[in-house]
């Protein structure tokens, strides 16, 4: 499920800045791929994922990165199916529900490095119970997690929540809770540490407020797609519906109660994944464990112990003849699985970016400044700098919700939608065909139309 071609519209910029770190052995603190902010600070928080991804890209191609990537997915849920107490059948089922629930976020990008090492906190955390000193590997993972992706605010999230939820268990035990005091400590020192280890990476303590400044992104919320809320009218959602649903019927129905900090990290989580699209797969690291302990209680019940509970017959060589042609027949589809979507690469490229638009630019070079589709602008990073420099791309962050938002006017036109132009003295436009400033401008005699196809369109002011 997770070897899928890339589409991601920000990869290409990850990719070109992995590159230019490797070529010129520094850093990127300013912005050097667009002319409207050109030379203005850039907090590049991915930067040792930008690194990974292009020496995997160089060393193994497109393919190299949809197999790692689908590896890191794969492995995410591996920890999350570990986790999933009682019968191996019954959180494998989770699992792939899980894995069904939280697909449409799948990809190569770097917030998939942030969902591994959360899963593997929440391993650590939970095994740390009995194993105390397990808890101090959550310090170099966060180390490292900081220097890959800015999600790190999770691993911390979810230490402070273990931490609030053990202090509730240990008020309500009826043995004294000096006994819980050690854990208490050793998870409060554990925040600590991280905390303080954040600091360590080349933005320095400007980290530390950057993804709470991303959160609080009013364009970000309005025109990206994985930050809106997940709309139930569309099917691909129905899946978290049914979770969301299978959680409160668990907890009415079911004869066991989930631990409290597993309640704490739900009242989290799931109001986190009712705002964003882009948190439900950290819900489902959290909620796949509890409905498999919940489901598993159910099958206590004497009718589910009848229905699920029989015997397995058969000599164990032909089970063992059974499972090797099961795993087996499973490798084969998944070679045959990863073979199709690599060997599709450039038919998806060409699908889902303007790959032949790209080509005329570079061949016939229409005048700059140019204006781009904001999904576009990766891409063209990647295809077409430093003959060009975009008029903006997926770092909405570095461009700001003013700039966002005249860009929307300007796109649909709306409000003053010639500002943009006017400003950035705009003379060629790369758009979609069906975009309504280009419907506007097609028929206008300042533009010409220079190149079309049923991915973008290319206009230019004319003299």
């Amino acid at each position: 499920m997770a070897a899928r071609g890339i589409t991601d519209p920000d990869v290409w910029w990850h990719l070109r800045t992995g590159q230019l770190i490797l070529q010129n052995h520094s850093l990127f603190h300013t912005d050097p791929y667009s002319f409207t902010r050109y030379g203005q600070p850039w907090i590049n928080h991915e930067w040792l994922s930008e690194v990974l991804l292009f020496g995997i890209y160089r060393f193994s191609g497109f393919g190299g990165l949809i197999v790692v990537f689908a590896a890191v997915i794969a492995a995410t849920l591996l920890l999350v199916f570990l986790r999933s107490s009682g019968r191996p059948y019954l959180a494998a089922l989770m699992t792939l529900w899980g894995a069904v629930t939280s697909a449409t976020t799948w990809g190569v990008r770097p917030q998939m490095f942030s969902l591994l090492l959360a899963s593997i906190f929440l391993v650590l955390l939970e095994a740390s119970e009995e194993r105390p000193n397990l808890l101090w590997w959550t310090a170099p993972l966060m180390l490292l997690w900081v220097n890959l992706h800015a999600g790190y605010p999770i691993g911390l999230a979810f230490i402070a929540m273990f931490l609030v939820g053990e202090k509730f268990e240990a008020a309500v035990r009826p043995e004294p809770w000096q006994k819980s005091l050690p854990r208490l400590k050793r998870l409060a020192m554990a925040f600590a540490l991280c905390l303080a280890l954040v600091v360590v990476n080349p933005n320095g303590v400007r980290i530390y407020w950057y993804p709470f400044e991303t959160l609080r992104s009013a364009s970000m919320h309005r025109f990206i797609h994985e930050w809106f809320s997940p709309d139930f009218h569309d099917p691909t959602y129905w899946p978290l519906m049914l979770m969301l649903l299978a959680l409160v019927a668990g907890l009415a129905l079911s004869p066991r109660r989930p631990r409290l900090r597993n309640l704490v990290l739900l009242l989290a989580t799931v109001p986190a994944a009712l705002r964003s699209i882009r948190h439900i797969p950290i819900l489902v690291l959290v909620i796949v464990p509890v409905l498999a302990e919940l489901a598993q209680s159910s099958l206590q019940e004497p009718i589910a112990t009848r229905l699920f509970r029989t015997p397995m017959t058969g000599s164990a060589s032909r089970t063992l003849v059974i499972n090797f042609l099961v795993l087996f027949t499973f490798a084969a589809f998944t070679v045959f699985r990863v073979r199709h979507v690599v060997s599709g690469q450039a038919e998806t490229e060409a699908k889902h970016f303007p790959m032949t638009a790209a080509t005329f630019l570079q061949q016939h070079h229409p005048p700059g400044p140019m204006m781009n589709h904001y999904n576009w602008g990766g891409y063209f990073i990647w295809k077409l700098y430093p003959q060009y420099r975009v008029f903006m791309d997926g770092r909405a962050d570095v461009y700001g919700d003013a700039f966002m938002t005249d860009f929307s006017a300007c796109y649909y036109v709306t409000h003053d939608w010639r500002k943009s132009l006017q400003t950035w003295g705009i003379r060629t436009l790369v758009l979609p065909p069906d975009a309504p400033l280009m419907i506007a401008l097609r028929s206008s005699k300042e533009w010409k139309q220079v190149y079309a196809d049923s991915e973008a369109v290319i206009l230019t002011r004319t003299p």
